[in-house]
């Protein structure tokens, strides 16, 4: 869709988005609108200035009628907790855009997708992430960035342990026979193995994914201790941690931002990845490769994606402003802009096509390109929260030495279970 096309798309969005008789049509409205900062609040990369120019151009299109837009920009560390705050007292922003939506979508507090969105725009979302944002087969929660994930390797080390750093490994047995050469060659981690409660839950998702496993089946019920997982995490106890692959700290105690850290320095052979460390290991001046992740036989047939949410209450009755305002931040002009800015993964076609255009993000499109068949969190369980808290503080237990991995993940399983039965008992 060219830009020209989308501005009409704005244009129209005050009737194609939504015309229901809670919106408050006409008149002055100014949308109250929270979102997380992707830079370093008070600095010169905090998304304050991406934000501060999209409400400029929005305000000054002219034609919006006397639709303002207030916007705050809270941490990470504090945006999620702000906006549950917030709506627990009565007064939820009009959009709020942090790390989960179905809680909200569950309580009946969100419109949905259709309600916001203008046909164009809405058909503009990337399928898998589209349906990533459902609760019922209805769409709450709009993707607002995403990425995926790649095995790293150090070349330099590769080459130093009489590895090929043109032949990164594709099976687990070729991971295990490289991660043999980098600790022969005093590698201080040969594999990069987070499992500790900063992300365990998303390195152990990708585990699944390679083992063929994952956490839900196709109809989304868990499955955390198929005997696929059981499989994988066995493995991974006896052929990497058991036999000192993953270096001289416990996986459940190593959090992912060590291992970055590390591996910025050059102390990590091989872990997996997101953008945000092909940053870093430039910095560290890192000669690195990225590669499809291993699988039990071959590259693996997923990868794990992962979505940031935005997402519009109903609580002010502003349908019509919201959507109107949701299709100018999903343009391509604007959504493209801020991907750019932080070198993440657009969640619209045209926005991706932009990129894969964009020669300064090559880098990115080994990610961009398993976007399309990336699998993602089961998000849109009104559990998932509380079985994620879980499988962090637990799942790396499931690796250590004389433990049984099949009664570590069948706890996770029946915790899972029970938070469930007590989501679907509340809603």
């Amino acid at each position: 869709m060219g830009l020209a096309a989308l501005g009409m798309v704005s244009a129209i969005g005050l009737s194609a988005a939504g015309c229901g008789n809670d919106s408050k049509a006409g008149g002055d409205v100014t949308l109250k609108v929270v979102v997380a900062d992707y830079g370093t609040p008070g600095s010169a990369n905090s998304s304050k200035g991406y934000w501060d120019d999209l409400v400029r151009a929005f305000e000054a299109d002219g034609r919006h009628g006397g639709v303002k837009v207030d916007v705050t920009v809270l941490s990470w560390e504090e945006v999620d907790d702000k906006v549950a705050e917030m709506v627990k007292a009565g007064e939820a922003p009009d959009i709020a855009q942090i790390g989960a939506y179905a809680d909200y979508a569950a309580s009946d507090k969100l419109y949905s997708a259709s309600e916001l969105l203008s046909i164009p725009v809405h058909a503009d979302i990337i399928p898998a992430l589209a349906q990533a944002g459902e609760l019922g087969r209805v769409q709450y929660g709009l993707p607002f960035v995403s990425s995926t994930r790649l095995l790293f390797y150090n070349k330099t080390l590769f080459t130093e342990a009489g590895l090929d750093p043109a032949k990164p490994p594709k099976s687990w047995d070729e991971l295990q026979s490289a991660a043999e050469a980098l600790r022969t060659a005093g590698v201080k981690h040969p594999y990069g193995l987070p499992l500790g409660p900063e992300e365990a839950q998303a390195e152990s998702m990708m585990w699944m994914l390679s083992g063929g496993g994952g956490y839900t089946d196709n109809v989304n019920t868990y499955t955390l201790d198929s005997n696929e997982n059981v499989k994988t995490f066995t493995w991974l106890r006896d052929e990497f941690v058991g036999k000192g692959l993953t270096g001289p700290d416990s996986p459940g105690k190593t959090n992912r931002r060590q291992l970055f850290e590390a591996f910025a320095k050059g102390e990590v052979g091989m872990l997996n990845g997101h953008p945000t460390l092909m940053q870093q290991a430039a910095k560290g001046k890192v000669d690195f490769g990225t590669a499809p992740l291993p699988g039990r036989e071959g590259e693996a047939g997923a990868t794990m994606g992962v979505a940031d949410w935005i997402m519009g209450f109903k609580q002010n009755g502003n349908r019509e402003q919201i959507g109107a305002f949701l299709d100018f931040v999903f343009s391509t002009e604007q959504h493209y802009s801020f991907t750019d800015r932080y070198d993440l993964l657009p969640v619209t076609t045209s926005a991706s096509e932009k990129m894969l255009d964009d020669k300064k993000h090559k880098d990115l499109w080994p990610f961009l390109e398993q976007l399309g068949a990336a699998e993602f969190y089961p998000v849109s369980k009104v559990s998932w929260a509380a079985t994620s808290a879980e499988v962090k503080k637990s799942i790396g237990r499931a690796v250590e030495k004389g433990t049984d991995p099949q009664a570590v993940l069948t706890s996770l399983q029946r915790r899972a279970e029970t938070e469930e039965a007590a989501a679907r008992a509340r809603r």
